[in-house]
C-alpha cells in the first residue's frame, strides 16, 4: 500500500452522502496519515424517480458504489448502513461501522407541531413503508386522523414540501439532519417506544475489498464494537424475516446498563412488522447478554425473528422484498 498516494473514497453525490463521506474521510486521514479524495458516483436510486418499493428498495443506492470498488476505481466506500442488503458479498468486507448517530426518526412540521399535536387530517410525507405502518398505527391508537403521503427526494426537497404548505409534516432520519447541521428544523424527535427506526438507521458502513487486508486493518480503527453488535442483531432480524430495506420492518438494539449504570449487561432487541395502514402490528422484544461475538449478535436477531414469525409477521409484510 503506497503510503503517500491519496485513498479514493466512493460516495453518492447527495448533500447528505457527501457530508457523511467527508466526516469519514477526515477520520481516515487521521488514522492513516494519507490524503483522501472523494469520488462521486451516481447510483440507480439517485436517478430513478420511482418509489423505492417499486425499484426493489434493497441495494439501489449501493450497487454502483460496490461495482466501483470491485473495478478498483475507488479504494473504499461509505454507505448509510440501512441501505445495505443484509447479504454481504464475499469479495467485500465491512471494515468499519463507526459510532452510531441518533437512530430515531424526526418530524419536521409546520408551526412547530409535534406528532401528538398534528391537526385532524394532517398530511404527513414519508417514502418508507415502515414509517407509514407505524405512523398509521400510532394515529389509530391515539385517536388521530392523519394521511400519509408517499414522497421521494433529498432532504431539501422533502422539507420544501412542508415549507410550501403542500404537506403538514415530513418524517426523516434524525441522523441525517444532525450530520447536515439541520437538527434545529426538527419539531419532534419520535420516541422509539412509538416508532422503531429502520435496522441500522443512524449507522454508517465503511466498505473495502476483502483482499485489501492492509486497508481493511487501517479502516478497522474507526470501528465501534457496540454499534457493530447492535446493528448486527438488527440486520440479522431483517434477514431472518426475509425482508428487504423497503419492507415495513423496524428494529432497534440498545445496550442496557446494570443498576449503577456503569457497565453494559444486556443487549435488548426490539422489532416491529406491520401492515402499512397500521391496522395490524407484530411488535416484540428480546434481551440477551452483550454479544461476545458476531455469532451471538446474529443469534439474537434470529431468535426474535422466529418469535415474530410465530406471531404472524410474514403475513403482514405483503409481497416480501428479497
Amino acid at each position: 500500500m503506497n503510503s503517500h498516494a491519496p485513498l479514493k473514497l466512493g460516495t453518492r453525490r447527495s448533500k447528505l452522502a457527501m457530508a457523511q463521506s467527508g466526516m469519514i474521510a477526515e477520520e481516515v486521514r487521521r488514522v492513516t496519515g494519507r490524503p483522501v479524495e472523494l469520488v462521486e458516483i451516481t447510483t440507480y436510486g439517485d436517478t430513478s424517480r420511482e418509489h423505492l418499493a417499486q425499484i426493489g428498495g434493497t441495494g439501489v443506492f449501493v450497487t454502483a458504489l460496490r461495482d466501483a470498488l470491485l473495478r478498483g476505481e475507488v479504494d473504499f466506500a461509505v454507505h448509510s448502513l440501512k441501505d445495505l442488503p443484509t447479504a454481504q458479498p464475499e469479495e467485500l468486507t465491512l471494515a468499519a461501522l463507526p459510532q452510531r448517530e441518533d437512530p430515531r426518526d424526526a418530524l419536521v412540521a409546520r408551526d412547530g407541531l409535534t406528532l401528538e399535536r398534528l391537526p385532524d387530517g394532517a398530511r404527513v410525507g414519508t417514502g418508507s413503508p415502515r414509517r407509514t405502518a407505524q405512523l398509521n398505527a400510532y394515529a389509530r391508537n391515539h385517536g388521530l386522523r392523519i394521511e400519509t403521503v408517499a414522497i421521494r427526494g433529498n432532504v431539501d426537497t422533502r422539507i420544501g414540501l412542508v415549507r410550501s404548505g403542500e404537506l403538514d409534516a415530513v418524517v426523516l432520519a434524525a441522523a441525517g439532519l444532525n450530520r447536515l447541521g439541520r437538527s434545529d428544523e426538527v419539531t419532534d424527535f419520535l420516541s422509539v417506544d412509538h416508532i422503531l427506526p429502520a435496522p441500522g438507521q443512524g449507522a454508517l458502513a465503511v466498505e473495502c475489498t476483502a483482499h485489501n487486508a492492509d486497508l481493511a486493518a487501517a479502516l478497522a480503527e474507526l470501528d465501534d464494537p457496540f454499534t457493530r453488535a447492535a446493528v448486527t442483531a438488527e440486520r440479522s432480524l431483517l434477514a431472518a424475516l426475509e425482508a428487504g430495506c423497503s419492507a415495513p420492518v423496524g428494529a432497534l438494539a440498545d445496550l442496557l446498563a446494570d443498576g449503577q449504570g456503569e457497565t453494559f449487561q444486556e443487549l435488548r432487541l426490539r422489532g416491529v412488522v406491520g401492515t402499512t395502514d397500521g391496522s395490524s402490528l407484530v411488535q416484540l422484544s428480546t434481551t440477551g447478554p452483550v454479544p461476545k461475538s458476531h455469532h451471538d449478535a446474529l443469534a439474537l436477531g434470529r431468535e426474535l425473528a422466529t418469535e415474530m414469525l410465530a406471531k404472524g409477521a410474514a403475513g403482514l409484510m405483503g409481497e416480501r422484498a428479497h
